[in-house]
């Protein structure tokens, strides 16, 4: 299987290894997601996008859940520069221990508490509408603030500067900062306990930075108690075991990834120029290889042909021959968009330089990529429900629609007197949730575009491709930035970018 059919999203269930794969601008039934890795070595980025459909069977009973948030590995495959092997050998008894900090159940007179867990597309949606006038808010993520992930790929090659995609969580729920008794964890989730209400955490390692304030240095647990949960813990790439994904490639789908292949980029230009370097060695520093075919794989190659065209040829003139960017697709690029698209974007990226090549990834290595020539899942139902489990409720990452209908629902459920824990068994739910796709959009570079208004891959529609559709890409992309602060960021530096150039300033 190619690399561009990557899942996003890795949840499980403590003891019976139930995975749920969500994906980036999805609904629960249908996955249409992209991220993008770079080899450290080579600027071999590996852009995959997958076009997946799954069926979402229901699922026992789930007394002890284990999630991982977003970029954070699952117990007890996490991310806290622990041992593995310490997390499994913690015993339930430490988990249950009453004694840990932490919020306690809600009193009686007290407005029932919901619990997120991340801070991704569809969370901040949910919290955003939220009414914070029936219940107080708690959220829970390792990252404390949503990345528009669409204009990510601009950040990589300076178009874009990386707070222009960040927004904090507390600007879009602004009781996390005021409400006494809604707040902000920065935390892992380690594991959920459907039976008591209650979700155990740790803390963001401290490792690495000044103690100056005597913080500990270590991470340490608490717990939540909830009157309902709602999990939207983003997702995590999946690589296939395909062998050196992880040793040899970054993935594009944070900030911190998107800082790391733009030093990375910055770092093999200025190494090329070096006197005594074999011409071999310059041409290999000076090959970015994007992997998968979709929206993100092709955006970023976009941004790339830009880059060397509008900048490298005027800042790096003496190695601007010897880079080069290659696209890896297994079948055809930008599968789910109308055939004619397809074609103008194939003809406009071989037009701005850009390799078109189709295969299968086999191996990263770290100076090379091979190619091969020659599950369960969460189940939810119609209103995001997890079955089985009294108030837990899941969307998927960057699903700002169901974030939108979920949090509609919950304030239905809170006007109707049911946002305590298990009061909401008699409360009518109302209409549930309806996919409709509304189009896609992709950026081809040389302010080229494509806009494809067809409700699905086989129906009749609108579509277009051309500066046109690049402006309507770009105003589109304005008016779904989350805050005036950020659109004002974006314009400016579209319009910074548009006079001066992109910066090439490597710092860190």
């Amino acid at each position: 299987m190619a690399m561009s059919r990557f899942g996003r999203s890795n949840l499980k269930q403590s003891g019976k290894a139930i995975r749920s794969f969500m994906a980036e601008r999805s609904t629960p039934l249908t996955e249409v997601g992209g991220s993008a890795m770079l080899s450290p070595s080579s600027l071999q980025t590996l852009a995959p996008c997958s076009n997946n459909t799954k069926t979402v069977p229901s699922i026992g009973q789930m007394n002890q859940l284990s999630y991982g948030l977003r970029g954070i590995n699952t117990t007890p495959q996490h991310n806290f520069q622990q041992s593995a092997e310490r997390i499994e050998e913690d015993s339930e008894a430490e988990f249950d221990d009453r004694r840990l900090p932490g919020l306690e159940a809600t009193k009686p007179g007290e407005k029932p508490r919901v619990v997120v867990l991340g801070t991704g597309w569809a969370s901040c949606r949910f919290l955003k509408g939220l009414d914070t006038s029936i219940y107080d808010v708690v959220c829970i993520s390792p990252r404390n603030h949503m990345v528009f992930t669409p204009l990510l790929a601009s950040t990589c090659v300076g178009t874009l500067e990386f707070r222009s995609v960040a927004e904090p969580i507390s600007r879009i729920q602004s009781a996390l900062s005021t409400a006494p008794n809604s707040l902000f964890y920065l935390a892992h989730c380690l594991r959920i306990d459907s039976d008591s209400h209650e979700v155990y955490c740790e803390t963001v390692s401290n490792r690495g930075l000044p103690n100056e304030q005597g913080l500990p240095k270590e991470p340490y647990r608490f717990k939540v108690a909830y009157d309902k949960l709602v999990i939207a813990a983003g997702a995590e790439p999946l690589t296939f075991n395909i062998k050196g994904v992880k040793e040899h490639a970054f993935f594009l789908r944070e900030v911190n990834n998107a800082q790391e292949i733009r030093k990375r980029l910055l770092l093999n230009l200025m190494k090329a120029d070096n006197p005594g370097l074999p011409v071999e060695e310059r041409k290999r520093l000076l090959h970015c290889v994007v992997v998968g075919g979709g929206p993100t794989g092709v955006e970023f190659s976009g941004e790339l042909s830009d880059f060397i065209i509008k900048d490298v040829h005027e800042q790096y003139s003496h190695v601007k021959d010897d880079i080069h960017v290659t696209l890896i697709e297994a079948n055809e690029i930008l599968s789910s968009f109308d055939v004619g698209l397809r074609e103008y974007a194939t003809n406009q990226l071989t037009k701005c330089g850009v390799r078109l090549m189709r295969g299968i990834v086999k191996e990263v290595h770290e100076k090379k990529i091979v190619l091969n020539d020659g599950t369960d899942v969460i189940g939810i139902d119609q209103w995001m429900h997890v079955p089985s489990v009294e108030d837990v409720f899941a969307m998927g990452d960057c699903a700002e629609r169901e974030g939108k209908f979920l949090v509609n629902l919950f304030n239905n459920i809170g006007k109707q007197n049911g946002g305590k824990a298990f009061s909401a068994k008699n409360i009518n739910l109302g209409e549930p949730f309806v996919y409709k796709h509304l189009g896609s959009m992709a950026s081809v570079g040389s302010y080229k575009a494509l806009v494809d208004l067809r409700e699905s891959k086989f129906a009749k529609g609108i579509s277009h491709a051309g500066f046109v559709s690049w402006l309507i890409w770009r105003s589109a992309y304005l008016t779904r930035v989350i805050s005036w602060r950020n659109r004002f960021y974006v314009a400016v530096n579209w319009a910074t970018t548009l006079v001066f150039g992109r910066d090439d300033s490597r710092i860190g």
